[in-house]
């Protein structure tokens, strides 16, 4: 796994976008561009022959982890990104900081303004709740074992444990209590009717026995919502299979989804 996933507590709230380039390097055989937002750790990986309408999928956390999705759509020409922001859990702040990163790549990088987001576990809430802030610049979401609400994790108020410390930390970014948690309206699950209705393709994998982020209180809810309000929503739901791994030993499915349904500017 790459050293980005390490975990930091990021509290900033100053947003002056200052880009730094530094010297490429390699990602299973990619060119990789190493620079900073806002003194954030970026990186954008390119491919050999980039796609027609240069599309991008944005894995916000975890970069690295079970990559097959994200080398095969390197491989169909797509670039691949990663901001690191970890312990900000998708609250504003980092929506704020996203959308300079989104930006800043579409600018010096001339991408297509409408990117795919990728959310691993905790990267759902990430995902799913820059998509709903930025419609606009939203080609796609595709989630996987995603957080979709914090009171299922990391607040263990569901049929998970949940994790103490990063529960802290979530209520701390999101300015909330204890008691004011029982009642946010700020999750993903919150934001299903608004992304339908946009018409903002999803792409779930999912594990059935998932102990830790539970299919029956994110995913399942999320789809059920999304499918109401009329989206478009695949979910591919893996037997007995519980947070990990990841992913799907061929990850096809997934590339295909986008490759066909990703809303391109």
């Amino acid at each position: 796994m790459s050293s980005f996933v390490r975990s930091i507590c990021c509290l900033a709230s100053a947003f002056t976008l200052s880009a730094v380039s530094s010297p490429a390097a390699q990602w299973n055989g990619y060119e990789q561009v190493n620079f900073q937002v806002e003194g954030k750790n970026a990186i954008l990986v390119k491919p050999k022959t980039p796609a027609p309408g240069n599309p991008w999928i944005y894995r916000t956390e975890f970069f690295g982890h079970e990559p097959q999705g994200d080398i095969a759509l390197l491989a169909k020409g797509w670039h691949v990104a990663y901001l690191q922001i970890s312990d900000m859990y998708g609250a504003p702040p980092a929506v704020k900081l996203m959308d300079k990163f989104h930006d800043e790549v579409v600018k010096t990088h001339h991408l297509n303004n409408r990117v795919v987001l990728e959310g691993f576990s905790r990267g759902g809430l990430y995902a799913v709740n820059y998509a709903a802030a930025h419609p606009e610049n939203t080609a796609g979401l595709y989630l996987d074992a995603p957080v979709m609400d914090i009171r299922s994790w990391p607040g263990g108020k569901g049929k998970g444990p949940g994790n103490a410390q990063c529960w802290s930390q979530a209520l701390a970014i999101y300015q909330l209590t204890e008691e004011t948690a029982k009642t946010f309206s700020g999750n993903p699950l919150d934001q299903a009717e608004k992304l339908a209705k946009a018409k903002i393709p999803v792409i779930a994998v999912c594990g059935d026995a998932d102990k830790v982020v539970p299919y029956e209180e994110n995913t399942k809810l999320f789809e059920e919502k999304y499918k109401a309000a009329g989206g478009i929503i695949k979910v591919i739901l893996k037997p007995g299979v519980d947070h990990h791994p990841h992913s799907l030993k061929d990850p096809a499915p997934i590339v295909d989804f986008l490759v066909q349904n990703a809303v391109l500017k």
